[in-house]
């Protein structure tokens, strides 16, 4: 099974594709992290075209059978969250477009399901995946962290159903 995490935001949005077996204690592997990026002066429906057309290629890359988005949290800022929402559309879009089916996670549940800390910060994930998957810390960009997180947490909910539920399905 392959599983796509996705970190939405307008400007940097993170990625983390897995492998693994639904089925099996073991035999998880990262095939990709990386950020789509699109630069500060951009506007927003740029943005938007860039990120679908990102995550289409990821698509087309990988053939995950689902995808993973942090489950948006609603703070003080209306505009950043509206924002957030356009991102969100886009990337859900390109699933849909695919049909791939999505889940979403707050990102407190796909910490912890690393790390074992709701709260635990980019760098110590990083330093986790790296020790897990025997790569170097340098090459999980910090902006991929968190959606190699939600994949993961999907897959441990994947073979603990009973015990862990399963996400919600977007």
């Amino acid at each position: 099974m392959v599983i796509l995490g996705i970190d939405p935001a307008i400007r940097t949005t993170g990625y983390g594709v897995i492998s693994a077996d639904p089925t099996a204690g073991s035999g998880m592997a990262i095939l990709d992290c990386g950020v789509i990026r699109n630069r500060p002066n951009l506007p927003h429906t740029e943005c938007l075209r860039r990120l679908h057309g990102g995550i289409s290629e990821l698509i087309s890359l990988y053939h995950p059978d689902c995808a993973v988005l942090e489950d948006p949290f609603v703070g003080r800022n209306a505009k950043t969250a509206i924002i957030l929402g356009m991102a969100r559309g886009g990337i859900l879009t390109a699933l849909a477009d695919h049909a791939i089916p999505s889940y979403a996670y707050p990102p407190s549940v796909a910490k912890r399901a690393v790390t074992g800390s709701g709260g635990a910060d980019k760098d110590r994930i990083a330093f986790l995946l790296a020790a897990e998957f025997k790569i170097e810390v340098q090459n999980i960009p910090l902006d991929s962290t968190d959606a190699l997180a939600l994949a993961m947490c999907h897959l441990q909910r994947l073979r603990f159903p009973s015990l862990c539920g399963t996400g919600k399905m977007l």
